[in-house]
Parts: structure tokens; sequence; C-alpha cells
């Protein structure tokens, strides 16, 4: 019988130039975390490497790869959660096809079976996030696994600000939604614009929590990796979280440090949040049809 207590265990950490040795790392990182006692635990996003996007650049190809059961990446997560009785989340950069690349979400449940993958849906391309250069949109569509310990979203970074996603991944049963991300400061934004960015961040998110009654994990990178082409870079600002039904984050890592974010939640909390705040029972489903319109005109 599935438990209504589950921890919650996010990978904060610093990336090397070494996919072998970022990987060395997070499997250890994972052991800690199952040692204190988390029961799903996920990566940050892009885990095995750099963000490599702060630039366009053909090499960087060469770091993706494949995604299924058979590869080597998923068969050792499979073991580790076989091994250790966890559900991993993992951030993976996809080889589709030759010329086809994703930026892909997995989900391996806790007796180590492959439960699939989410590709991301909303591709940035800003001025050191040129994401839309690497990545092709997902099509797979919004995703939950069911997974021994609770009903996993996956979601991945800039998909965090489109409220769209969250309802629709929490309409499928999400009971927590797992943002893997990669996002910073500019170091030539951060003393004018610093304080407004992390804050709506953070407020986007714990709001998916709120308007969906549910839990929202967002695990970050720390550090700072100076852009390829050698002009600035970017400042990952840490402090991953785990937010309540309510909005309220019960957890959270520091804005430089390397670390295990823990956070123990009550999946009951779910149907008493949306007893109280009845905001499914009272949409407008036949209000809403223009939300598919791109913009609408006077």
């Amino acid at each position: 019988m599935r438990k209504d207590k589950v921890s919650i265990g996010l990978i904060q950490m610093k990336c090397s130039e070494n996919p072998d040795e970022n990987m060395d790392k997070t499997v250890e990182m994972i052991k800690d975390a199952k040692k204190k006692g988390a029961n799903i635990v996920s990566t940050q996003e892009l885990f095995k490497t750099p963000y490599f996007c702060q630039v366009e650049d053909w090499n960087y190809f060469k770091l993706a790869e494949q995604v299924n059961e058979d590869s080597e990446t998923i068969k050792t997560f499979s073991k580790l959660a076989r091994d250790l009785d966890i559900v991993i989340v993992a951030s993976l950069f996809e080889k589709r096809a030759d010329g086809l690349y994703h930026n892909t979400a997995v989900v391996i449940d806790a007796d180590g079976k492959y439960l699939g993958k989410y590709r991301k849906m909303h591709i940035p391309d800003d001025p050191h996030f040129y994401e839309k250069f690497y990545f092709t949109p997902g099509d797979l569509g919004y995703k939950v696994f069911k997974t021994k310990y609770a009903n996993v979203g996956t979601l991945i970074c800039w998909d965090q600000w489109f409220p769209e996603a969250a309802r629709l991944t929490a309409m499928k049963g999400a009971e927590i939604i797992f943002y893997p991300t990669a996002i910073g400061w500019l170091p030539e934004e951060k003393e004018e614009f610093g304080n407004s960015q992390y804050n709506a961040w953070e407020t986007i998110q714990k709001s998916h929590a709120v308007a969906n009654g549910c839990f929202i994990a967002s695990v970050n990178r720390v550090g700072f990796e100076k852009s390829p082409d050698g002009n600035s870079g970017i400042q990952f600002w840490g402090q991953s979280f785990v937010s309540n039904t309510y909005g309220e984050i019960i957890s959270q890592g520091s804005i430089d440090k390397e670390e295990v974010v823990i956070a123990e939640i009550d999946l009951k909390e779910i149907n008493e949040t949306r007893i109280t705040w009845p905001f499914f029972r009272d949409r407008r489903i036949d209000s809403y049809s223009d939300l598919t319109k791109r913009w609408l005109e006077d």
C-alpha cells in the first residue's frame, strides 16, 4: 500500500567539462539523498554537462545521447534506483535522430523500470540561453508517471513560466511537478534586475502549486559558468526548493553551495487543499477556447 508521506531529494550541483565526472558526482549525491531519507530524487537540467546553450556551436551536439531503456545512462540509473528503492527523475540531452535533438526528462521507478520520457515543450531563445539552436520542441505532450511513491509530472526550466503547462500536467494526475532547471543571473544585469528576476522565478512556480493544489519541486544548478566564447557568463542562483500546496516553501537550498535538498511532503494535503480551494470544480471550461489562439484581436 502506498504511503502518504514521501521524501523528495533535489541534487543541486556545479558541473565540470567532463560528462563522466558529472555523472559520477550525481550518482554519489543520489546515494547521499537516499541516506537522508529521499524516496524520489531529481537532477538539475542537463546535469551531465555545463550549460552549453550560452553559445551556438555545432560541436556541442556531440554531447547528446540516445534515451531509451538500453542506453548506458538509463541502465546506470535503473540499477541505482533498484538498489536504493528510489524513483529517479533525470534531465538529458537526447539525440532522437541525425539532426533531431530534444531537452528531455526521464523517470525511473523504484524497481528500476524505465517509465518513459518527457520532452521540453517551451524552448527559449535569449542571450546566453540559445536553446532553439539545439532543441526541437517536445512532441510527447504533458506527461505524468505513476511511480511507487507518487504520481510524478515532469516539466523543464522554461516550461515553469507557463501556467498552461502546469495546469495540464496537474489535470493528468500529477501530485508532484518536478522542474529540472538551469537558470541564473547575467553578471551585467544582476545589480539592476537580479532581485526582480529571482523573485519572479520563485513566485511563478509557487503560484502553480496554489492554482493546482499540488507540490512543486524545482531543482537548479549553482556556480558561475563562463560563456565558451569568453563573453560574460551565467551565475546560476541555486536555491532549489520544494513548495507545498499553499505555495509555501518547505525546503530550500543555498545560493552557491552544492548540496542535496530534502523535503518531506504529505500527499493527503492535495485532497485537503482542493476541497478547501476547489479551483478544479469552479473552472469555466466553456469559456477558455480562446487560449488556443496566439493573440486576441479587438
